[in-house]
């Protein structure tokens, strides 16, 4: 048995703000339950470690719980002497720490007993990643010494990080036919994406409603909700969005359905509507279970998984009531035989009452009828995250433990796989997400310089939890930036999709926003030449997504703080992730789309009629051709209600013909009239009301060419008159207020 220390080869784990979820199998939630303090065990090391609210104490008598490893190369075991002989919760916690081949090709069983019972047997593990792997189990210990005993397997060696071991709440029951016994598979974070509905509030725990140990509080805090519009007017229930979890076939589930309504206005409108679990289980959920709003509770089901080998949760509306239901998480559990082996070999299938399996065959049937009704409607774009730190990978020797959607045919399986880089190597290249490495933070995630194995300079976004941008909106931008090029375009290096972790990998852009080049910081500013050039090189990128001769890509968030530059000030527009593939001549009712952009940028008739063209993006270029010749933000709530919109703003100064005066101060002398003339016909133009009275962004690069050729005579022009003493600056204001 030896112990192994990286300290400077860290894989990062972020372990939720509450570690403990308590799987309890009745609706009844233990108050008094408070979480043991022992034991927590912090394999290889020689010291306590405090990690995620639970101190681990060092198995030696330096860092977090995986920079150290215990390797065992012969059969060893950890022995726990309990306080009570009741339920406990075990988690077994795995990272190889190092690209070390004999950690990584690691290879062992792992095994639990009390007395006589064994709770586990030959629970294989493989397959070992510097990305750690969390593996948690529900036990009935029915003695006070329990073991926990690690085989390697032949010519490799064990492992384990940490051990946790606790007992759980006195309250909970399992049927008595199967052993007390469950491992935990599933764990999603069903509301964690910018398409579903959040709140800010605290969840109401109380009586007979969930506790701040059954899950973390963003949880219930965000949901997914269905589309209201499309179920008004439809007969029946109407099945709109369903999760589907890989399970074992023919086998036993626990499942825990967790919902918060944080969607109804009042106490009394809350919604009412179906849950459906594999067809089998049908619930309706009425305002009996959330009579207060923003109170988290939960359904607990018990169920068979069918040959298929999935477990299907749906969320529908009732035939009296067609408010939006909502869905905030979902736990699967498996219940363990004593017989039952997680090695991935054949489990014995349970065998049940020929009444059951009479229902088994009904509940497919019924399946198959919705499958095909739900065929026939509009596919919905679902996403969720795992919220907790286990599993990251599912036992059994699969290591795909991520829901998938029947709608979507999973939302990861048409990526670039040649792009993706290991997330040990990102983390290489970072220094472990070194704050001096940091360069810019945003609404998706931290930006860092990075540079890879190979020597190439890249920025390294790394999504956040909580921060608003999902499974889908990730796998937009790889799919965006992975059938375009172009000089005025950020390219896309690679990606990492490990995990929790979405991380995109981008060629690293010198100088930062044009945001920051015009108003914000002290870099030096730019000259109204230097300025148009931007311009036009952000509006060629635009004409180059809008003009696929098959399908166009219409940006959706174009805004200064996504307009980049790099060493010689060339623009480079980036930010994919709320991006729109549409089909050319497509009809343009069927572009129609949940609203998503920035405010102050917004087309106003894409946010009223919510069609999308490429007319959209002309607008908000619009509004940045205006923070270009302005140098301020599109909003500014802290200016009189006037100037708080820079487009509003911006064409009520040039109808009293005063627009020198809000050009920035630091261009003064440096624009000629007629360039800053032009310059505003095609702003305006830009941002008229309706989108077919906007330029294409053909004729806007066209225009601003015409400016700049403008501009460049001018100042050829200037540099004559200079060479005679002539004061320019005071001609170049006159000429523009006569001209209007």
């Amino acid at each position: 048995m030896e112990n192994l220390c990286f300290l400077d080869d860290v894989s990062l784990f972020v372990m939720m703000v509450v570690n403990v979820l308590l799987p309890q199998l009745t609706l009844t939630a233990s108050s008094t339950y408070s979480r043991p303090e022992k034991f927590y065990v912090n394999c290889g090391s020689h010291s306590n470690v405090t990690y995620g609210g639970r101190t681990f104490v060092g198995d030696m008598t330096s860092g977090g719980i995986y920079q150290t490893v215990r390797i065992f190369r012969h059969p060893s075991s950890y022995k726990f002497q309990l306080d009570s002989v009741c339920q406990h919760f075990v988690r077994l916690h795995f990272c190889a720490v190092s690209s070390r081949t004999e950690l990584l090709t690691a290879g062992c069983t792992v095994s639990a007993t009390s007395g006589s019972n064994h709770h586990l047997k030959s629970f294989s593990l493989q397959n070992f990643t510097e990305t750690p792997r969390v593996e948690e189990f529900l036990l009935m210990i029915d003695s006070p010494e329990f073991e926990i005993r690690f085989v390697p397997d032949r010519y490799s060696l064990a492992l384990v990080n940490a051990i946790e071991v606790f007992s759980a709440p006195k309250d909970l029951k399992i049927p008595s036919d199967f052993d007390n016994s469950l491992h935990t598979v599933y764990r999603s974070n069903i509301g964690d994406s910018a398409r579903n509905i959040s709140s800010t509030q605290k969840p109401n725990y109380g009586p007979g409603s969930a506790t701040e140990f059954t899950a973390p509080d963003f949880v219930y805090l965000t949901a997914k909700t269905m589309n209201r519009s499309t179920s008004l007017g439809m007969k029946g229930a109407l099945i709109k969005v369903t999760w589907s979890f890989k399970v074992k076939s023919n086998y036993r589930h626990f499942i825990r359905i967790h919902l918060c309504d944080i969607l109804s206005e009042s106490q009394n409108s809350g919604s009412n509507f179906y849950l459906y679990v594999n067809g089998q289980w049908r619930i309706d959920v009425t305002l009996s279970y959330h009579l207060r709003l923003v109170t988290p509770f939960y359904i607990d089901v018990v169920n068979i998984s069918d040959g298929s080998g999935l477990l299907n949760v749906s969320l529908g509306t009732t035939e009296y009531n067609r408010e939006a239901g909502f869905l905030n998480g979902v736990e699967v559990m498996e219940f363990l035989k004593k017989t039952d082996s997680l090695d991935g070999s054949s489990s014995r299938v349970y065998i049940i009452a020929v009444a059951v399996a009479s229902f088994l065959v009904l509940g497919l049937l019924f399946i198959i009828f919705l499958k095909r009704r739900r065929s026939k409607n509009k596919k919905s774009d679902v996403e969720v995250t795992v919220w907790s730190p286990l599993p990251l990978y599912r036992g059994g020797g699969s290591t795909d433990n991520r829901p998938f959607y029947s709608e979507n045919n999973s939302p990861l399986a048409n990526l670039q796989l040649g792009l993706k880089i290991p997330f040990r190597d990102i983390m290489r290249s970072t220094n472990n997400f070194d704050e001096q490495w940091l360069i810019g933070k945003g609404g998706f995630g931290d930006v860092y310089k990075a540079v890879l194995p190979d020597g190439s300079k890249v920025a390294i976004k790394r999504g956040k939890a909580g921060s608003g941008q999902g499974v889908i909106e990730f796998q937009t931008e790889i799919q965006v930036l992975t059938r375009i090029w172009h000089k005025h375009l950020v390219s896309l290096t690679g990606y990492c999709k490990e995990n929790s972790e979405m991380i995109l990998v981008y060629e690293f852009i010198e100088k930062g926003t044009l945001k920051e080049h015009l108003y914000g910081s002290n870099l030096p500013s730019l000259s109204w030449k230097q300025r148009l050039e931007i311009c036009i090189g952000a509006a060629s990128g635009l004409h180059y997504l809008h003009s696929d001769s098959d399908r166009a890509v219409i940006h959706r968030d174009v805004k200064s703080t996504n307009i980049l530059l790099d060493e010689n000030n060339v623009a480079k527009v980036s930010d994919f992730g709320i991006s729109k593939l549409v089909i050319r001549n497509q009809d343009p009712i069927s572009i129609s789309t949940n609203i998503k952009g920035t405010f102050g940028y917004l087309d106003p008739e894409y946010a009223l009629t919510r069609i999308l063209t490429e007319k959209s993006d002309v607008y908000s270029f619009g509004v940045v051709l205006l923070e270009v010749l302005c140098a301020r933000p599109a909003l500014n709530n802290n200016l009189p209600d006037e100037e708080v919109n820079l487009a509003e703003w911006v064409m009520s100064c040039k109808s009293k013909g005063i627009i020198d005066k809000i050009v920035d101060p630091k261009l003064t002398g440096q624009i000629n009239p007629s360039s800053l003339r032009k310059f505003m016909e095609i702003a305006e133009k830009c941002l008229k009301e309706y989108g077919d009275e906007r330029p294409s962004m053909a004729d806007v690069i066209w225009d601003l060419n015409y400016v700049l050729r403008l501009q460049m005579i001018h100042e050829d022009s200037t540099a004559t008159i200079s060479s005679f003493g002539g004061d320019v600056g005071s001609l170049v204001n006159s000429e523009y207020n006569n001209g209007e």
